[in-house]
């Protein structure tokens, strides 16, 4: 049986980065973040997982990106598609593409082994797996952090840029995903595409999160779990010069411990 390929999204979002324009670059994947690129990072950890057959970094620039990664038989650097969306519906029907794909980003700088094992582990069963952590888990490790954060009966829950998909069940969840990418509050959006019941269930905290992704899955077919991680750090990434300044304190307390 192969492996699973992992993927890190390293695009950019359409204008200019207000944290790429800090450091001087075009770039977000390419900042500097505990010294070397971001992107660098979760390339790293996967690599070193192995967990994965292959390693595919997807960027507007993939040479530029390139440059900036290791040599590694496992790893390939290509051009994304025009959004997220078209750029995964593309991998889908790719027959070079082994699944199912795990999914993170260029800025998910804390990823490790320990995270990946667990998502990967807890994350079997469904067709569509979202990592997330729980407010109060982060709050206690890092009462400072400032995350979006989507209340539900069971808790409010950040995303942790953490996505298993399993094959061709997942291509209605990716077609609604790319009717809202460009909203800026697309959690509420794709409840609110799935219908009212799913966004006021979610709105009013009526259901808890797995409550509200079984709803979601059955009006996508496909089982769609939320898988709670136990590491808080599963939840910060490198969005914004705060962001930075946390994760370079992080990783230098890493290095020290």
């Amino acid at each position: 049986m192969s492996k699973p390929t992992a993927i890190v999204l390293a695009g950019s979002r359409p204008g200019s980065d207000p944290l790429a324009a800090a450091f001087g670059t075009d770039l977000k994947a390419l900042v500097s973040v505990g010294g070397k690129p971001m992107v660098r990072w979760p390339v790293d950890a996967l690599l070193d997982s192995g967990r994965f057959g292959q390693v595919r970094v997807l960027a507007q620039e993939p040479e530029r990106i390139g440059a900036a990664l290791p040599a590694h038989p496992d790893l390939v650097v290509a051009a994304s598609g025009p959004s997220i969306a078209a750029t995964l519906e593309t991998l889908l029907f790719d027959g070079s593409v082994d699944w199912p794909l795990f999914v993170t980003t260029a800025d998910h700088v804390l990823l490790d082994r320990e995270m990946i094992d667990e998502f990967c582990d807890l994350s079997e069963v469904a067709d569509i797996a979202v990592g997330v952590v729980e407010r109060e888990t982060l709050m206690a490790r890092l009462p400072e952090s400032q995350r979006t954060w989507i209340p539900f009966r069971s808790g409010a829950y950040s995303g942790a840029n953490m996505f298993m998909l399993s094959g061709k069940k997942v291509l209605p969840a990716l077609e609604l995903w790319r009717s809202v990418e460009q909203d800026r509050k697309k959690a509420w959006s794709l409840l609110w595409a799935l219908g009212p019941t799913n966004f006021l269930g979610a709105a009013l905290r009526l259901r808890t999160i797995h409550q509200t992704l079984d709803a979601v899955g059955e009006r996508l077919g496909a089982k769609v779990e939320a898988i709670d991680l136990s590491d808080p750090l599963a939840a910060v990434d490198v969005d914004k010069l705060a962001d930075h300044y946390l994760v370079e304190r992080l990783l230098a307390e890493r290095t020290d411990g």
